[in-house]
């Protein structure tokens, strides 16, 4: 449905106007081999080019110059690329931030205000390879896993209801070890019908049951993966089990003995890694109900908030929302009872349920949260006509697991810090942001 709407919705501009002005001189305007193609090419082609799941494909300037006028009215509205994180508010320094800069907005608006011109040939990039579907996005930068752990295989329909596959299967991990970073990757076949993919470590307790340890990953449509910080150890414990909770929602075709695979990066010596003086991370999901259900009503809105506080210092590496279909915004903030300060630390107000992002925090910006402090964790939902995503908004909708049901929770990567590392980091922060003041004579 969603690219039947994006064509739907250019096909009622006028394609014939908009070809005619590729040839026009520039008159000092950008042109799409000096600028446009570049930001295109650095934000865009790695969804939009054949096999990828971008509707329409975006290699060329041929295939480009038609799509023009939606191209610039995405961009300036923020919806594409895809990345629900708001500007001005919050934390602002992120890890594989997709967001374009508003002089790259600019750029595209202008260039396509201007008759989208060519320009001079000579002045475009070399084309550029992507991960093709089915790769590791993280192997560009990474290499290849370390270790790779696959479900069970399982025949997903082409067409039904929420499903779930949830087996158990050995980790064959023989050495406990610290994950430097873990993606998850569903097949090439279910790409569109896994709607996540989570797993969890089991271990053996004292009596031989096996228990759960901590989480592995979480998986969302749309998510590129997880990266430990430096100094933070999230344990990929030996002889364990992996448990995974996977949901499929059919997507018209049928899948043979589906199965997901979870890749482990691991921290080695070369990294200048420390595994005794590393503190424990873990990825948990927080809920936003504060224990309670709730509904929704037909052409009602409703807000659901969470709160946790921890009584030791923390420090918050990532921050990842999910809701469903009437879900349109949340808020991560901080409330430290001892100085009576309320601050908000991320927050997305254009959710799109198709796209899951885990907000990964720039060392040294990663907040750093007190003992005592608590968490709040605010969404709003919208279940009128106003809410674009809402298929029924005729519809009580409640707290459920499918698709067309409600959530409302965040995963939260958290390094558990002592009173020592907790001062330390806070020193350094003091320190450099006393350095950046003093280099730029006192402006901010």
């Amino acid at each position: 449905m969603k690219k039947t709407r994006i064509i739907g919705l250019f096909s009622a501009m006028a394609l014939a106007p908009a070809l005619a002005g590729a040839a026009e001189p520039t008159d000092g305007h950008p042109t799409y081999a000096k600028e446009v193609s570049r930001i295109i090419q650095d934000n865009c082609q790695i969804c939009h080019q054949p096999g990828q799941i971008g509707p329409m494909s975006l290699t060329s300037y041929e295939e480009v110059r038609p799509w023009a006028p939606l191209i610039q009215l995405r961009v300036s509205q923020r919806e594409m690329p895809p990345y629900q994180y708001d500007n001005h508010v919050g934390v602002q320094e992120l890890k594989d931030d997709w967001r374009l800069s508003d002089a790259d907005i600019k750029t595209v608006v202008d260039w396509v205000d201007a008759g989208s011109p060519l320009g001079n040939l000579e002045d475009l990039p070399p084309a550029r390879e992507y991960p093709a579907v089915g790769e590791w996005r993280l192997a560009a930068e990474l290499g290849q896993p370390d270790h790779i752990i696959k479900s069970t295989p399982w025949d997903v329909p082409a067409n039904g209801q929420d499903l779930w596959w949830e087996p158990e299967v050995d980790a064959g991990i023989s050495e406990t070890r610290c994950i430097k970073a873990v993606e998850t990757l569903p097949s090439t076949a279910a790409h569109g019908s896994t709607h996540h993919a989570n797993s969890q470590f089991l271990v053996q307790d004292e009596k031989g049951e096996w228990v759960t340890y901590g989480r592995l990953s979480e998986f969302a449509y749309g998510k590129l993966g997880e990266k430990t910080p430096e100094g933070a150890c999230r344990t990929a414990p030996a002889n364990s089990k992996v448990e995974w909770s996977i949901h499929y929602f059919p997507d018209g075709n049928f899948v043979k003995d589906d199965q997901v695979s979870v890749g482990i990066w691991y921290y080695d010596e070369e990294d200048n890694f420390d595994e005794k003086t590393a503190y424990r991370q873990d990825l948990r999901l927080y809920n936003l109900e504060s224990g309670g259900d709730y509904l929704i009503p037909p052409h009602g809105t409703l807000m659901t908030q969470g709160f946790h506080s921890f009584d030791h210092p923390v420090r918050i590496d990532s921050w990842q929302p999910h809701l469903h279909l009437r879900g349109v915004a949340m808020s991560m903030e901080v409330f430290n009872p001892a100085t009576g300060k309320r601050e908000t630390l991320s927050q997305a107000s254009n959710w799109n349920a198709g796209w899951n992002h885990s907000h990964t925090y720039e060392d040294g910006f990663q907040p750093l949260i007190p003992a005592g402090s608590m968490i709040i964790l605010t969404s709003w939902y919208d279940n009128t006509a106003n809410n674009p995503r809402n298929p029924d908004p005729d519809q009580w909708v409640g707290a459920g697991q499918r698709t067309t049901d409600e959530m409302s929770h965040a995963w939260i990567a958290v390094t558990h810090l002592d009173d020592e590392g907790y001062q330390k980091l806070s020193a350094e922060r003091e320190a450099r942001d006393q350095q950046t003041v003093a280099s730029t004579g006192g402006a901010q």
